[in-house]
């Protein structure tokens, strides 16, 4: 049998060298720096972020005036996550815009309860808004009985709080003051407030003048709206009055603060917060335990719930004739049903 050599392989007749050949460089893996630089960039801003937003609350809560705490000792501590605020609003002529129409204020000095409203927070729950008609028949200690806004005039925020707490056994933990150019200084850092009506408005006691459907109010026609005790409305061919009094003038002022609620819930409030957030701070007055870091609490609980969180009632309440002759709001046997729904913080119903 014969073999045929061309089929098998050719064994090289030269030893291989011992050296063996260079390694080829590795290959790069591309954008894995980039990356890492990205991380390392974006952590700085996030640190630099967090301490830019501490300092920024920081100053912020510098620009609030405050009251000295032993000039408010009637306030409580709060007792658990649920707290109580004390919004006052008064009508102070003084602050006024120069480019607002100065004759529909008058001619008054000093400053009053114009406003007073608890606001009552229930983390992730719900906010209450009970507003407290200022016609109140209430005793005020060391000044006997009067309407309730008279105790801020004799005595201050700190007698107000305890007219309050009396009166209605709800226990009170901050106190915020607003005048109404601080009001209306805040909306327009906004770009206003959006409110709906049915009908074209005015009342030339207050300025108001609006037409009917959706309107954005700026700062001075948002006071004027809220201030508004002579609502009248355009129906039928003539301008005819809405009789809500004192009443419908609480429910409008909570109109606002919801609509101003929603607005800065809102993802659009971001490009406003920056002016808005000092803006608050430079025209309310508050309490010494009112920090930046109770607000902004207040603030993730908010972002979390909608204007329909928000529960809204006016103290129900009768016309009364006092003993001094003078005329006077008395709470009726509704109130207590109202207060009650505050001091359990369980959901009422606003009627």
């Amino acid at each position: 049998m014969t073999l045929n050599t061309d089929t098998f392989p050719t064994i090289p007749t030269t030893p291989p060298s011992s050296t063996p050949p260079p390694p080829e460089p590795p290959t790069k893996k591309r954008g894995g720096g980039f990356f890492r630089k990205a991380v390392v960039v974006f952590l700085i801003l996030g640190v630099v972020g967090v301490f830019g937003a501490i300092a920024y609350l920081k100053w912020t809560e510098s620009r609030i005036e405050r009251i000295p705490e032993e000039e408010l000792t009637s306030l409580q501590a709060p007792a658990g996550s649920v707290e109580n605020f004390l919004v006052v609003g008064t009508d102070d002529r003084e602050s006024l815009p120069d480019d607002w129409d100065q004759g529909f204020y008058g001619e008054f000095a000093g400053r009053r309860a114009d406003v007073i409203m608890i606001a009552h927070f229930v983390p992730g729950e719900r906010i209450q808004l009970l507003s407290i008609p200022r016609d109140l028949k209430v005793s005020i200690p060391g000044a006997g009985t009067n309407r309730i806004n008279a105790a801020y005039v004799v005595g201050g925020p700190d007698l107000l709080v305890q007219a309050v707490q009396n009166e209605t056994g709800i226990p009170i933990h901050h106190y915020v003051e607003i005048d109404f150019g601080g009001f209306g200084r805040i909306v327009d850092s906004l770009g206003g407030v959006t409110v709906e009506v049915p009908y074209p408005a005015r009342d030339d006691k207050s300025g108001l003048s609006i037409e009917a459907g959706t309107q954005r109010l700026d700062g001075e026609q948002a006071v004027a709206y809220a201030r508004s005790r002579h609502y009248l409305e355009y129906r039928d061919g003539s301008w005819q009055s809405t009789r809500g009094g004192d009443i419908a003038r609480t429910q409008r002022q909570q109109e606002i603060l919801v609509r101003l609620f929603d607005q800065v819930t809102s993802p659009s409030a971001a490009f406003n917060l920056l002016g808005f957030m000092p803006t608050l701070a430079d025209n309310i007055t508050a309490d010494q335990g009112l920090t930046m870091g109770v607000m902004a609490e207040m603030g993730r609980s908010a972002l979390t719930m909608g204007s329909g969180d928000i529960e809204r009632a006016t103290l129900p309440v009768k016309n009364s004739k006092g003993d001094d002759g003078r005329s006077y709001v008395v709470p009726t046997e509704d109130a207590a049903a109202v207060l009650e729904a505050f001091l359990t913080a369980e959901a009422y119903s606003s009627g």
